[in-house]
């Protein structure tokens, strides 16, 4: 069986593993215009990933204020344009990617294997998706936040399949484990393999498959040979 297409997870896969103490200092950022306790700030935004994964709380501004009024705080103007910002930047500064990975992007590309992204993400993610140097080697990205559902819930996998214009069964996906999305992945007829760098334990993902029992890669490099001729890793 060779492989047509390769999907990617974004954060933790494209991206480094981001431990809890990154997402504390950003949001320490965001909080201060708005005059919240970090920790207490910590917990809205923690709470509310499953509505901000699915773009339930519009866009980021609008997310702002409502977290903000959720922890009792009203925002004038002046404050809500200074948390929004800080969000935004701190956000974007976690979409830079492994060293390896835009290589690993372009030979796979050589190969001629189409390439796509499935992110369980906010709409910081949807907004930079354009300016990021990954974006153009990519045929196919499906963010959660603009479909209105999250990892495993299969119509995302058979999505990107078809924006793919490849049969799941064609379709190796790598991903780090959060949202159980390799179990997803697999409940769809791909063959799904974990990526499990260096940093892998330092990842504060959410609902992340640590005991998966499937094969799995250590670099983004290691998959350009897993799809070798033949694939090292097989469906």
């Amino acid at each position: 069986m060779s492989f047509s297409a390769v999907i990617f997870d974004f954060f933790g896969t494209l991206t480094p593993s981001t431990p809890a103490g990154i997402w504390d200092e950003h949001a320490a950022r965001s909080a201060s215009p708005l005059g919240i306790p970090m920790q207490q700030w910590r917990r809205a935004l923690d709470e509310s990933f499953p509505e901000r994964a699915t773009g339930a709380l519009g866009d980021l501004s609008q997310t702002i204020r409502t977290l903000a009024q959720r922890c009792g705080i009203d925002p004038d103007d002046d404050a809500l344009a200074a948390a929004t910002a800080a969000r935004l930047a701190s956000q974007r500064e976690l979409f830079v990617f492994r060293d390896d990975a835009l290589d690993a992007l372009e030979q796979l590309r050589s190969r001629g294997l189409r390439i796509g992204v499935l992110s369980d993400c906010t709409i910081e993610l949807a907004e930079t998706w354009p300016t990021l140097a990954i974006a153009p080697l990519v045929d196919a990205v499906v963010l959660s936040c603009q479909e209105g559902r999250r990892k495993p819930d299969p119509e995302l996998f058979r999505q990107v399949a078809r924006e793919l214009e490849t049969p799941t069964s064609e379709c190796l996906y790598v991903g780090d484990g959060g949202g159980n999305e390799l179990s997803g992945a697999a409940g769809q007829g791909m063959t799904a393999v974990m990526l499990r760098e260096s940093d892998w334990a330092d990842n504060d993902a959410h609902a992340r498959e640590d005991s998966w029992p499937g094969p799995f890669l250590t670099t983004l490099s290691n998959v350009v040979s897993a799809v070798g001729d033949p694939p090292l890793i097989t469906a």
